[in-house]
């Protein structure tokens, strides 16, 4: 008979609004704890590289205004059309989730034999329907204001756009609510390095 205690991992679902400081958080776990980090962005720009079936499908769709010089995808010219209108959002989106839900699943197959607690970067957790991988949700939050500015600064976008690209997400209050663990990033960045040294020690 085994002695060994088998405990389940420890698999938070971090996500957050578009610009609110996810990548902040998942950097700090990362340096601080050495944590692994599996990123949806990651695999939904592997799911639409060159040559894959994915990416064929979108330029079927939308034509070679969306094409870059070398045949990889203009996200920009891609977001505007997606960002301004939900029918085309959706399309995309079901040709991508799928993709990144298999890659979630082959990535904890193989990193929960070996690790307690494992990070799941996911803009789109709820939207994707991906709450069933993970064990705790937290939600990175910042004002509406510093999103917009923030988002406008990161990306280079008019008002306009990035109000577009805010509004095309589930609102953030409504993450929020369904959080384990709310870390707010209107502060400074200490402020936010202690919450999350907090939320890890409380799942502990």
């Amino acid at each position: 008979m085994s002695h060994h205690k088998v405990t389940k991992p420890r698999i938070i679902g971090l996500t957050g609004g578009i610009a609110t400081g996810k990548t902040t958080v998942t950097t700090y776990l990362a340096q601080r704890y050495q944590l692994p980090i599996l990123d949806a962005d990651v695999y939904a720009r592997e799911a639409i590289a060159p040559p894959s079936a994915i990416l064929t499908q979108i330029f079927t769709r939308y034509g070679a205004g969306i094409q870059n010089a070398d045949g990889s995808l203009n996200r920009q010219a891609l977001g505007d059309i997606v960002f301004n209108d939900p029918d085309e959002k959706l399309w995309l989106e079901t040709q991508i989730h799928p993709y990144v839900r298999q890659r979630f699943r082959e990535a904890l197959a193989t990193i929960q034999e070996t690790q307690a607690t494992v990070i799941c970067a996911i803009p789109l957790l709820f939207e994707a329907q991906l709450t069933d991988f993970v064990t705790e949700i937290w939600v990175v939050a910042c004002t509406p204001e510093q999103q917009l500015a923030r988002l406008q600064q990161r990306n280079q976008l008019s008002i306009a756009q990035a109000q577009a690209r805010i509004a095309s997400q589930m609102p953030l209050a409504e993450k929020i609510q369904r959080a384990d663990v709310v870390l707010d990033n209107s502060l400074d960045l200490a402020t936010l390095h202690h919450q999350v040294d907090r939320a890890l020690k409380r799942g502990c």
